[in-house]
């Protein structure tokens, strides 16, 4: 069992940065990647940026060039760094990781989110 917690959304203006803060607790032996997801209101989840155990990234086009995906093993952290904000990107982030349920099933393991609003 994995347990995730987001921190560090807020309010900002177009252009500026947030860093954002997923601490994880438990067990992640078997986690295949962990990554950001964000949803804004009436929109599905989509997939912001991903990485491996093995330390491969994803992006998803829009916030190519402006986020980045960062892990501290020791500190048991996962980090998005969001630069550049735009309006568009206001949504709820939330932390994921994917991995073996305690039946051994893959399951998506989720944070309780951390609002992110980009506005003047």
């Amino acid at each position: 069992q994995v347990q995730l917690a987001e921190s560090g959304g807020g309010l900002v203006q177009p252009g500026g940065s947030l860093r954002l803060s997923c601490a994880f607790s438990g067990s992640i032996v078997g986690v295949s990647a962990m990554g950001w997801y964000r949803q804004a209101p009436g929109a599905q989840r989509e997939l912001v940026a991903a990485i491996t155990g093995r330390g491969s990234t994803n992006y998803a086009d829009s916030v190519k060039g402006r986020f980045t995906i960062s892990r501290d093993n020791a500190k048991k952290t996962l980090y998005l760094q969001m630069n550049s904000l735009r309006p568009e990107d206001t949504a709820v982030y939330y932390c994921n990781a994917y991995g073996p349920s305690r039946s051994g099933y893959y399951i998506d393991y989720w944070g309780q989110g951390t609002q992110v609003t980009v506005s003047s």
